[in-house]
């Protein structure tokens, strides 16, 4: 691994680990998710009452919409499917760190069927 890497691994370390403290600090039950691989689970998870999970996949990276939508949502599934949830039951976010501005002004996205709680379109 090559300089460069290390250092923006250790960059987007650091910006997990901001963005789950000052959660905490604002009220957020948030803990940190470890696994690794095909069956990773996302950055964090944040319980809500009511027994509903938030998934959230922290990116300080290029800006890749899709790409970080995508891996969240496989993501989402594997944290549902490793506790014998429904996806249905499991939100899913990704925050985006934005370069020299505030945690507070990350971006969110996901996608409207999401949000919504849409049934996916027919092909």
């Amino acid at each position: 691994m090559t300089a460069r890497n290390r250092r923006n691994k250790r960059r987007g370390a650091d910006w997990e680990t901001e963005l789950r403290d000052r959660l905490r600090e604002a009220g957020v039950d948030i803990e940190r998710l470890r696994l690794v691989g095909k069956d990773d689970e996302g950055d964090h998870v944040v319980r809500w009452d009511g027994g509903r999970y938030l998934i959230i996949e922290a990116k300080n990276a290029k800006f890749e919409p899709g790409t970080f939508v995508r891996e969240a949502l496989r993501e989402r599934d594997n944290f549902a499917r490793h506790r014998g949830l429904s996806p249905k039951d499991v939100d899913v976010i990704v925050i985006v760190r934005r370069r020299g501005a505030s945690w507070r002004q990350a971006y969110v996205l996901t996608t409207v069927e999401e949000y919504f709680d849409l049934p996916p379109e027919e092909a």
